[in-house]
């Protein structure tokens, strides 16, 4: 082999390498947001489409804290028995069955003054294991004699820790 051909080989290599290496990355951070963003869409949907059958101050389930209350630091955990028994879990329709590597909170408020009714749910995960936290965030409102309706935009905080 020439050098001129061991150098037409590396110069390929080194393109396609150059092509592949941060696509190959990407794919990486994408499947490990997907647990938060699939959570995030099931429980937006069951507080919507709940929200049409009641009054408008409790359109939306009561707050529940963080679930499971610790964040898996690093790996991917199975919850004991009856971590998502919680009312607000059992009317969206929502738990884990599996290891999973996020956990999820669901906040609600009324306000009587303006008559609207909101929700967030967040997902925070710990993927490295630094104690530092990723954040996705969705938010939801009903006004009165208006349906519910996801809000645009989905709020991210250091998307993979």
């Amino acid at each position: 082999m020439t050098m001129l051909r061991f150098a037409a080989i590396v110069g390929i290599g080194g393109s396609l390498m150059a092509v592949a290496v941060p696509a190959f990355w990407q794919g990486v951070s994408a499947s490990k947001t997907t647990e938060a963003l699939d959570g995030l869409g099931r429980l937006s949907r069951a507080a919507i489409s709940q929200a049409g059958d009641r009054p408008i101050k409790d359109s939306f389930p009561p707050s529940v804290e963080l679930t499971p209350a610790e964040v898996p630091r690093g790996i991917r955990a199975l919850d004991p028995p009856r971590t998502w028994d919680h009312l607000t879990w059992r009317a969206l329709g929502f738990r884990f069955d599996y290891e999973h590597a996020y956990a999820f909170r669901f906040d609600s408020t009324y306000d009587p003054s303006s008559e609207l009714s909101r929700f967030s749910a967040k997902a925070h995960g710990d993927l490295d294991g630094d104690g530092n936290l990723s954040t996705f965030e969705v938010r939801g409102e009903r006004a009165k004699g208006a349906d519910a309706r996801l809000m645009a935009g989905l709020l991210v905080d250091r998307e993979i820790e």
